[in-house]
Protein backbone atom coordinates (compact mmCIF):
# COMPACT_ATOMS: atom_id res chain seq x y z
CA UNK A 1 0.00 0.00 0.00
CA UNK A 2 1.34 3.46 -0.89
CA UNK A 3 0.77 6.27 1.56
CA UNK A 4 0.85 10.01 1.39
CA UNK A 5 2.55 10.31 4.77
CA UNK A 6 3.72 13.36 6.65
CA UNK A 7 5.63 13.25 9.96
CA UNK A 8 5.38 16.33 12.19
CA UNK A 9 6.11 17.32 15.76
CA UNK A 10 2.85 17.57 17.68
CA UNK A 11 1.78 18.62 21.17
CA UNK A 12 1.19 15.96 23.82
CA UNK A 13 -2.59 16.17 23.72
CA UNK A 14 -2.60 15.18 20.03
CA UNK A 15 -1.19 11.78 20.97
CA UNK A 16 -3.70 10.82 23.64
CA UNK A 17 -6.54 9.48 21.48
CA UNK A 18 -4.27 7.14 19.50
CA UNK A 19 -2.39 6.01 22.61
CA UNK A 20 -5.64 5.18 24.36
CA UNK A 21 -7.19 3.44 21.35
CA UNK A 22 -4.14 1.29 20.53
CA UNK A 23 -2.31 0.77 23.82
CA UNK A 24 -5.08 1.02 26.43
CA UNK A 25 -8.39 0.21 24.73
CA UNK A 26 -10.02 -0.49 28.09
CA UNK A 27 -8.11 2.16 29.99
CA UNK A 28 -8.63 5.76 30.90
CA UNK A 29 -6.93 9.08 30.19
CA UNK A 30 -4.69 8.46 33.22
CA UNK A 31 -3.17 5.48 31.40
CA UNK A 32 -2.01 7.58 28.44
CA UNK A 33 -0.34 10.35 30.46
CA UNK A 34 3.15 9.34 31.60
CA UNK A 35 5.16 11.60 33.89
CA UNK A 36 6.89 14.33 31.90
CA UNK A 37 4.49 14.10 28.96
CA UNK A 38 4.23 17.87 28.54
CA UNK A 39 8.04 18.21 28.49
CA UNK A 40 8.54 15.42 25.93
CA UNK A 41 8.89 15.71 22.15
CA UNK A 42 6.08 14.05 20.23
CA UNK A 43 5.84 13.04 16.58
CA UNK A 44 2.68 12.32 14.66
CA UNK A 45 2.26 10.53 11.35
CA UNK A 46 -0.48 11.98 9.18
CA UNK A 47 -2.13 10.27 6.23
CA UNK A 48 -4.42 12.56 4.25
CA UNK A 49 -4.48 15.00 7.19
CA UNK A 50 -5.57 12.28 9.63
CA UNK A 51 -3.29 11.44 12.55
CA UNK A 52 -2.63 7.70 12.29
CA UNK A 53 0.51 7.12 14.41
CA UNK A 54 2.43 8.67 17.30
CA UNK A 55 5.68 8.30 19.20
CA UNK A 56 6.98 10.28 22.17
CA UNK A 57 10.57 11.04 23.20
CA UNK A 58 11.61 11.72 26.79
CA UNK A 59 15.08 13.23 27.19
CA UNK A 60 17.37 13.03 30.17
CA UNK A 61 20.63 14.67 29.24
CA UNK A 62 21.91 12.91 26.14
CA UNK A 63 19.75 9.81 26.69
CA UNK A 64 16.38 9.59 24.98
CA UNK A 65 13.65 7.11 25.81
CA UNK A 66 10.81 6.63 23.36
CA UNK A 67 7.46 5.61 24.76
CA UNK A 68 3.81 5.40 23.86
CA UNK A 69 4.54 4.33 20.27
CA UNK A 70 1.24 3.53 18.56
CA UNK A 71 -0.20 3.23 15.06
CA UNK A 72 -3.93 2.85 14.43
CA UNK A 73 -4.86 -0.76 13.62
CA UNK A 74 -5.97 -0.06 10.04
CA UNK A 75 -2.54 1.48 9.33
CA UNK A 76 -0.28 -1.09 11.00
CA UNK A 77 2.17 -3.08 8.88
CA UNK A 78 2.16 -0.34 6.21
CA UNK A 79 5.52 1.22 7.03
CA UNK A 80 4.19 4.04 9.21
CA UNK A 81 5.90 2.77 12.36
CA UNK A 82 9.15 2.48 10.43
CA UNK A 83 8.88 6.08 9.25
CA UNK A 84 8.20 7.24 12.81
CA UNK A 85 11.26 5.31 14.03
CA UNK A 86 13.48 6.81 11.32
CA UNK A 87 12.29 10.32 12.21
CA UNK A 88 12.87 9.65 15.91
CA UNK A 89 16.42 8.37 15.36
CA UNK A 90 17.24 11.31 13.10
CA UNK A 91 15.89 13.79 15.67
CA UNK A 92 17.96 12.28 18.49
CA UNK A 93 21.09 12.37 16.32
CA UNK A 94 20.46 16.03 15.42
CA UNK A 95 20.26 16.87 19.13
CA UNK A 96 23.51 14.94 19.76
CA UNK A 97 21.84 12.20 21.74
CA UNK A 98 24.19 9.39 22.61
CA UNK A 99 21.64 6.72 23.56
CA UNK A 100 18.13 5.86 22.38
CA UNK A 101 16.23 3.28 24.40
CA UNK A 102 12.81 1.84 25.18
CA UNK A 103 11.08 -0.84 27.19
CA UNK A 104 9.69 -2.95 24.36
CA UNK A 105 7.08 -5.64 24.31
CA UNK A 106 8.96 -8.85 23.67
CA UNK A 107 7.06 -9.50 20.43
CA UNK A 108 8.25 -6.13 19.03
CA UNK A 109 11.98 -6.91 19.43
CA UNK A 110 12.44 -7.99 15.76
CA UNK A 111 10.90 -4.71 14.54
CA UNK A 112 13.22 -2.58 16.70
CA UNK A 113 16.18 -4.76 15.75
CA UNK A 114 15.83 -3.52 12.17
CA UNK A 115 16.75 -0.07 13.50
CA UNK A 116 19.78 -1.25 15.46
CA UNK A 117 18.20 -1.49 18.90
CA UNK A 118 19.50 -4.45 20.90
CA UNK A 119 18.26 -6.12 24.07
CA UNK A 120 20.03 -5.40 27.34
CA UNK A 121 19.16 -7.01 30.64
CA UNK A 122 16.51 -9.63 31.14
CA UNK A 123 12.83 -9.67 30.19
CA UNK A 124 10.30 -8.68 32.85
CA UNK A 125 6.53 -8.85 33.20
CA UNK A 126 4.21 -5.92 33.83
CA UNK A 127 0.44 -6.25 33.82
CA UNK A 128 0.67 -9.62 32.09
CA UNK A 129 2.91 -8.38 29.26
CA UNK A 130 6.59 -9.30 28.86
CA UNK A 131 8.98 -6.41 28.17
CA UNK A 132 12.71 -5.99 27.67
CA UNK A 133 14.92 -2.93 27.54
CA UNK A 134 16.34 -2.16 24.09
CA UNK A 135 19.13 0.31 23.39
CA UNK A 136 20.91 1.90 20.44
CA UNK A 137 24.19 3.75 20.95
CA UNK A 138 24.27 6.77 18.64
CA UNK A 139 27.68 8.29 19.45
Amino acid sequence: MTFDLQIEQVVASCTWHIRQRVLYPHGSLKDVLPDGDFDATHFGAYHRNQLVGVISLFAEGTEYQFRKFAVLPDYQRCGIGSELMRETIQFVKQWHGRLLWCNARIDAVPFYGRFGLAAVGTPYDKDGITYIRLEKQLI
